[in-house]
């Protein structure tokens, strides 16, 4: 640390030391305009009530005082209260030894139980302020732990971790950061008590003194007194911003510094003690909603290289079987049928056998393209998904009410599920209510494809009962879509899928 940082340190020990001062000066002062007040009301009760009584009266000015400036101050303000009933209330013959054993009875009571309750009022002060920091603490973490638990966005949980850290430490601004691999920081979230722009989502260098770059260095959680006279981009916008100090802790994910919190204050008075315990309880629910989100992402990863292979290995099939065996038995018809005109007229039976050979083998070609439509469709691939939806139509038993709204070709992967999605929903239709009126609707929007099939028949489908619906549902997923399915018995069913156009399956 220089040593314009350690003069810096001392100067500012040097403003709370007179703060402390002047605070205590405030107080003594108010003690004295409170005696006086409490004084002028005895006064006027003089007349009327018993000295005894007078003297309790200034037990009003020592608790507000042991309240708010502590036990010192309380103590020092019942003897200025003594010795103004003393000068005041007490006889002249009385003013210098005190004869009446009643009345030093009194005053001895008066100056044990102002100590004494000034000192449990000062406690108790202290004590509910730690008792309403800790209940504060726990209702920020609970609400913070029901975000991780709903598994909402990283994003979600860093802003409201970095809002919750700001407002229990006290703070003028908070911000969390994420260390980047080139040696920088982002700032991924910041709250502000005051209207200042914090800077958010740009990366920030290392090059000066920050709690970053501390916290980066040791590991641990640091404590920064002073950014006068540092360099570096954060002890700059620190100046601009008035910061005085700062406090902050490290995110460890996955035995890995991934990041920093940090409270900051304009203020002179100093952070509590317990500021990094408290902060540090926050950073550990942020390490486990990133953890939930990287195991959500690496799953939803997985899944969709599973549907992608899939989908090859079906286009490749198709390939195979529209290449290789489709196009034998196109040849052995031809074949046959050459054969067939060969044959003079009188062998009739040898040409009926060659004709319902003939008649097998286009059969048969009529099946194998059929099969191969179900593996994988070739128009899916040449011409798109409107086409092949309206292909799919064309060759469903039903009547099938199309309404194709989209720009163009999509990206394979979105293509395909698509396809798939209506296939299946039409399948099941098919299979469960063949006599129901059907709506197919396809619609590209917002960066979203939009996909709804409703039918009007018996309804009470679910996910659960084996329908086919299930392995939809992990295909819509598994492209980072969204499914809803509603199928209340008698009224008919609706599936309704979503599939993102700029995101993990775009």
């Amino acid at each position: 640390m220089s040593t314009e940082t350690v003069s810096t340190e001392a100067s500012v020990a040097r403003r709370r030391t007179g703060e402390r001062m002047r605070r205590r000066s405030s107080g003594a002062l108010a003690a004295v305009v409170a005696v006086g007040a409490i004084t002028g009301v005895a006064l006027l009760l003089e007349p009327h009530v018993d000295s005894v009584s007078l003297l309790m009266l200034y037990l009003i000015v020592v608790l507000p005082v042991a309240v708010i400036w502590g036990t010192a101050l309380a103590v020092g303000t019942s003897l200025l209260s003594v010795a103004v009933y003393t000068i005041l209330f007490a006889p002249p013959q009385e003013a210098l030894h005190i004869v009446d054993a009643q009345k030093a009875v009194a005053l001895g009571v008066f100056l044990i139980t102002a100590v004494v309750v000034g000192s449990l009022a000062s406690r108790l002060q202290r004590t509910a302020s730690i008792s309403r920091r800790l209940t504060e603490e726990q209702s920020a973490l609970r609400r913070v732990a029901t975000l991780v638990a709903r598994s909402v966005s990283p994003p979600e949980v860093f802003e409201a971790v970095t809002r919750e850290v700001g407002l229990l430490c006290g703070a003028d601004l908070a911000r969390m950061e994420r260390y980047e691999v080139d040696g920088t920081v982002t700032g991924v979230a910041a709250w502000t008590r005051v209207p200042v722009h914090l800077t958010v989502g740009t990366r920030i260098e290392l090059d000066g003194l920050s709690v970053a770059r501390e916290i980066r260095q040791t590991g641990q959680p640091v404590r920064l007194a002073s950014f006068w006279g540092e360099t570096g981009a954060i002890a700059r916008e620190a100046r601009q911003l008035g910061i005085r100090s700062s406090v902050g802790c490290p995110i460890v994910v996955s035995g890995r510094i991934w990041g920093v919190i940090a409270a900051s204050t304009k203020s002179t008075e100093r952070f509590p003690d317990d500021t990094e315990a408290q902060i540090a309880n926050f950073t550990e629910l942020v390490a486990t909603a990133i953890e939930n989100a990287e195991a959500r992402a690496e799953l939803r990863a997985s899944r969709a290289r599973i549907v992608a292979t899939a989908d090859r290995t079906r286009r490749r099939i198709e390939r195979d079987l529209h290449d290789g065996a489709q196009q034998q038995l196109v040849s052995l018809a031809l074949q046959v049928r050459a054969v067939q005109a060969l044959i003079p007229a009188e062998s009739a039976e040898a040409s009926g056998e060659l004709d319902r050979i003939a008649t097998g083998l286009s059969e048969a070609l009529d099946e194998l393209r059929e099969m191969a439509r179900g593996i994988h469709p070739a128009v899916l691939a040449e011409l798109g998904l409107v086409a092949a939806l309206k292909a799919l139509a064309r060759r469903s038993p039903q009547t099938i009410d199309l309404d194709l709204r989209t720009n163009g070709r999509l990206p394979e992967a979105i293509e395909v599920g698509a396809y798939y999605v209506v296939a299946e929903a039409l399948a099941n239709t098919a299979k469960h209510a063949s006599d129901a009126a059907v709506t197919v609707s396809v619609e590209s929007r917002d960066d979203e494809l939009r996909i709804a099939v409703h039918d009007d028949g018996a309804g009470g489908a679910d996910f659960t009962r084996g329908t086919g619906l299930a392995g939809l549902k992990d295909r819509v997923e598994a492209l980072g879509g969204r499914i809803f399915l509603h199928s209340p018995p008698g009224d008919g069913t609706t599936v309704r899928v979503r599939f993102p156009l700029a995101g993990p399956a775009g």
